[in-house]
């Protein structure tokens, strides 16, 4: 007994490996699928893939699917049709459309990058998955929590592979930070602090109706917090407040904020600050630093070069730091781009999950009640107001002393979801490995 014992937990364990936070962060393999032999690229399942979206990031993403091998883009839509067409002519896209429904419902598409505005994310996901194809998703999957647990499900339905687009985590600065906590390199985790500071603010009619700082901005440095820490968080304190763009202090909720701080606590006592703002007059402010209890990690900004001037009145870098976010994370879109090309050429895990996603949209959202309703909030009070009557037909339910039949709250996120692509097929491995020894 003991002998089966030991067995079982030891299949077990080498099943569900991939699946926690520090997981996926170790899954970001260093050693690209471009070093593949010609041999070992032939025996690989050639991918074909469709691009909905022929915008700037729409574009990054279709130049670093033609560099990685295994995978040949076969179509790109764009409502107008001319981008699209310009595209397939730039990147040699044999086809292209002004309906993404072709791209989703094309019988050659293995996967879809979905590269499209937030507003056409929960559909063009759920329709692709209906379709049977595998789906890289920009951020937010949805621009309503409810709606992301569904874009998630019917995904993880389908038995498709859903990819987050969460391009910082693939970050190099970022990365390394996230090697040496791995490492140990400065001991035991203490404390982590982000900013992000954009170079100058967006226009007015980009801030309304964007879902507010929290949710537009700072829920990438959210995500990183949690990618850094490799544990789910508590809770959150946020306050937000405007000093660049007075004009959008009329503006409800967070999109009347231009700046803004974050507390998170994770388990442990480790404490997480975020601090964002619209404008740096000095350029595109990203930084990263992790105090340990052996030391300490920190990353730089990002400038277009190494020149250094040396003169009696001053001393610094040549240039200012890259103005813009396609420049700063350029080579960051192109590493997670070949991440999803690599896993599914290989059929490995993906590397930032549909439930990373929907953690980091919990994430903004108590931010944003935080800072609405002035107090600490933790986020299992975001996951309780989900309520699902099946996988992929949810929604919120208001505080009240009535909830709906068979309503019964749950502050964890993955209660929300049924299991993803990877967990199926290691469950199924799990489970064959088990029937193969016994024969």
């Amino acid at each position: 007994m003991k002998f089966l014992f030991t067995l079982v937990a030891a299949l077990a364990l080498d099943a569900v490996v991939g699946f926690s936070v520090q997981q996926h962060g170790a899954s970001i393999r260093t050693a690209s699928a471009l070093s593949m032999t010609a041999k070992e690229a032939d025996i690989k399942k050639t991918i074909k893939v469709g691009v909905i979206g022929a915008g700037r990031i729409g574009l990054v993403h279709l130049e670093a699917i033609t560099k990685a091998p295994g995978v040949i883009p076969v179509i790109i839509s764009n409502p107008t049709v001319s981008k699209a067409e310009a595209a397939a002519k730039q990147f040699n896209v044999p086809r292209f459309t002004d309906d993404a429904m072709d791209v989703i419902t094309d019988p050659e598409v293995d996967a879809v990058w979905i590269c499209s505005p937030s507003s056409f994310h929960a559909a063009q996901i759920k329709a692709a998955a209906a379709n049977g194809k595998h789906v890289f998703c920009e951020k937010p999957l949805a621009t309503d929590l409810g709606e992301t647990v569904e874009a998630i499900n019917a995904c993880n339905e389908a038995g498709v592979k859903l990819m987050t687009g969460l391009q910082r985590r693939f970050d190099d600065n970022f990365r390394r930070v996230k090697n040496a906590i791995e490492k140990k390199e400065v001991g035991e985790t203490i404390m982590i602090k982000l900013c992000s500071r954009d170079p100058a603010p967006p226009p007015f009619e980009y801030v309304k109706g964007g879902g507010g700082i929290f949710a537009d901005m700072a829920v990438h440095d959210l995500d990183m917090t949690r990618f850094l820490a490799g544990e789910d968080p508590i809770d959150i304190l946020a306050i937000g407040s405007c000093h660049i763009d007075k004009s959008i202090e009329k503006l409800e909720g967070s999109e009347a904020f231009d700046t803004a701080s974050c507390i998170v606590r994770y388990p442990n006592g480790v404490q997480a600050m975020v601090d964002v703002c619209r404008q740096s007059s000095f350029g595109y402010d990203q930084r990263a630093e992790v105090l340990g209890t052996k030391g300490m990690v920190q990353t730089d900004n990002v400038y277009p070069n190494t020149a250094k001037i040396y003169k009696s009145d001053f001393t610094g870098n040549a240039d200012m730091p890259y103005d813009f976010f396609l420049s700063r994370y350029n080579e960051a879109y192109v590493t997670e781009t070949i991440a999803f090309c690599e896993s599914l050429v290989n059929d490995t895990p993906v590397p930032c999950t549909g439930q990373d996603g929907l953690i980091a949209l919990i994430m903004a959202i108590a931010a944003d009640i935080s800072a609405k309703e002035n107090r600490w909030v933790k986020f299992s009070e975001v996951v309780q107001k989900v309520y699902c009557r099946s996988p992929q037909e949810c929604e919120l339910v208001a505080n009240s002393d009535v909830f709906p039949d068979g309503f019964k709250p749950s502050g964890n996120p993955k209660d929300l979801l049924i299991p993803d692509y990877d967990e199926q097929k290691a469950e199924k491995s799990f489970g064959e490995r088990l029937k193969s020894f016994f024969g």
